[in-house]
């Protein structure tokens, strides 16, 4: 079969589906349709009758009824003996398509609905299931296009303004996206899917006593709507309610089929078990997150078996992939010398983490083989492997650094009392001492105030520069910039408008030189800032640290600190957003005579 070829709209996509989004842990539910909903399989059905004078019309039928009775394998195969006798059929295009998504050939099934626009034009439905793929596989600006296409084609059409309000909102244009919604539900007064659409952008705002009360609205107006149930267990948690989340979320978990759906609200179940204190329920939940309808997934590729919680690692070999985020990869970089000491001394370890951890690894870790892992993008799926295997030698075992949580963390009590795991150099810890000697004198506390990745979704957990305003007036306090990425800005407003030199470290790059800034860490008397990598580093060194958590942070595991980096100070926040209080009392900690305890990590 020979694809029609086309331009326009959806081009880009085929080429674009290999970029694959981050794992996003609570994320929102978007609720957008389905792929072949019954609504448009009905609609699909009525044109497809006017096809009666031709032989294949009963094939298309079949097919149209195997994908409402959920058989898309029947589907698909039906569809393709519709395409070998005429392959520019634009139905049969769209069933497969249909098919495809549905069985998780998401690349294919991107191929196969272009194919369907191109030849029914006027199909609006294809149109829009073609926007939600997109959408799917992060290529939001070409899904907004699509739902455009279909808005056109049904003004003021619930699903079509709903979705386009989610393509706007995930490019960071809150205010238009529920521009794009205040009509549809005036024109829609019974619809619930724009209610749910509405919770979750003012959720990314931050106002999360709205969001509940418009997930509320979806749930009264559609009591079976698993996605809204979903999204108010997240804002239930960040409100501080962690049992009624899991009642939210345990209920829309029961009333979804999608396996992709299943698994995101799943990895969302985890935090919140962890949140509970249900430690080792939580971590067989976290598993999720490599299941490979997970949209979000990253597939680990490795020569071996992989490991399971229940497999003797004496004398074993082990090939071990650091996952996640880099701040994830320093935190679970916790259990490793739980590892090791598992393989004993005939076993042997290797690690595969992120480059730029690759020299403090393995001075940390010197009975273990460090190398630097990579990430592809094929088919649409993020792949990780081990480049640097030796062929002549390959593991017996491979295991994502997660997974291992599940036999050498179960609970809060079984995480070393002792701080540190990581170890810089000792002699670049002399240096930056050095080096500090030049900055204003008092004391010298790191800060951080943001992560790398700022959008709408995950800029709530972060408070504005203006927040840290009394921490910054503290006085006595000589403020380390250690904050990667731009912050000019920033830097420019703690002096202009706060009277406040925040010094810079000459020398050093705060994003890539990660060995060098784990030496800094414990060169200050504290770092201090919302958990993002570097404080991440410095708790993993041992350094004095103070971290700025959220409610419903998963990292604490139920407890009232950080058992990952037990010398690390917690200051809660009462509610996501209310960062006021919390500061302050992170300012009156560094007022308090003395200040914190001061103390040097590694001497020279």
């Amino acid at each position: 079969m020979t694809r029609p070829s086309r331009t326009g709209d959806a081009s880009a996509i085929a080429l674009s589906a290999a970029q694959a989004s981050p794992l996003n842990l609570g994320r929102a539910a978007d609720a957008m349709g389905a792929a072949g909903s019954h609504d448009a399989l009905r609609r699909l059905n009525a044109a497809i009758g006017e096809l009666k004078a031709l032989a294949i019309e009963p094939l298309l039928s079949r097919a149209v009824a195997a994908l409402e009775a959920e058989d898309h394998q029947a589907g698909a195969r039906l569809a393709i003996q519709v395409l070998e006798q005429d392959e520019r059929n634009g139905f049969a295009w769209y069933l497969l398509a249909i098919a495809r998504e549905r069985a998780g050939d998401f690349v294919s099934s991107i191929t196969c609905y272009e194919s369907a626009l191109a030849l029914l034009p006027n199909q609006a439905d294809v149109a829009n299931d073609l926007g939600r793929l997109a959408f799917r596989m992060g290529m939001k600006a070409e899904a907004e296009k699509l739902f455009r296409h279909f808005l056109a084609a049904k003004p003021n059409h619930p699903e079509g303004a709903n979705n386009l309000a989610c393509a706007v909102r995930d490019q960071d244009r809150a205010d238009e996206a529920i521009e794009i919604l205040r009509p549809a539900i005036e024109a829609n007064p019974s619809a619930a899917m724009p209610w749910n659409t509405l919770g979750t952008i003012v959720t990314e705002q931050g106002d999360l006593a709205a969001a509940h009360t418009f997930f509320d609205e979806a749930l009264r107006l559609q009591p079976q709507f698993p996605k809204a149930q979903y999204n108010r267990a997240n804002v239930r948690l960040s409100l501080g309610d962690a049992d009624g989340a899991l009642v939210d979320c345990d209920i829309a978990l029961a009333a979804t089929v999608a396996r992709d759906e299943r698994q995101m609200m799943r990895l969302s179940r985890a935090t919140i078990l962890m949140e509970l204190g249900h430690t080792a329920e939580g971590w067989e939940d976290y598993e999720a997150r490599l299941d490979p309808q997970f949209a979000d997934s990253t597939q680990f590729q490795a020569p071996g078996s992989s490991w399971s919680p229940e497999t003797d690692l004496a004398g074993r070999s082990l090939l071990v992939f650091g996952e996640q985020g880099l701040g994830d990869e320093v935190m679970f970089a916790n259990l490793i010398p739980d590892v090791i000491d598992a393989l004993g001394p005939r076993g042997r370890l290797i690690l595969a983490v992120e480059a730029r951890l690759v020299p403090l690894f393995q001075r940390s870790f010197p009975r273990a083989e460090v190398g630097a892992h990579a990430t592809y993008a094929v088919d649409g799926r993020t792949v990780r492997v081990a480049p640097f295997l030796s062929e002549d030698a390959p593991p017996e075992l491979w295991a994502p650094l997660g997974s291992l949580l599940r036999r050498f963390r179960p609970s809060v009590e079984a995480f070393p009392a002792q701080a540190g795991y990581l170890t810089p150099t000792s002699e670049r810890v002399a240096h930056w001492r050095e080096v500090l000697d030049q900055a204003p004198a008092g004391l010298r506390v790191g800060l951080l105030w943001k992560s790398g990745l700022m959008n709408g979704a995950r800029r709530r957990y972060f408070s504005a520069f203006e927040a840290w305003r009394e921490v910054l007036a503290v006085p006595g306090v000589s403020f380390i910039n250690l904050q990667y990425g731009d912050c000019a800005e920033e830097l420019e407003q703690a002096r202009k408008e706060m009277g406040v030199d925040i010094w810079t470290p000459p020398g050093i790059d705060l994003k890539q030189d990660l060995d060098d800034i784990a030496a800094l860490t414990c060169a200050l008397d504290l770092v201090i800032g919302f958990p993002n990598a570097t404080v991440n580093l410095a708790g993993a060194c041992g350094a004095n640290a103070w971290v700025a958590s959220a409610p419903g942070a998963w990292p604490r595991l139920g407890s009232d600190h950080y058992p990952w980096y037990p010398q690390m100070q917690v200051f809660k926040a009462p509610a996501l957003g209310e960062w006021g209080p919390m500061l302050a009392d992170m300012a009156s900690a560094l007022r308090r005579p003395g200040g914190p305890r001061l103390r040097r990590q590694i001497e020279p």
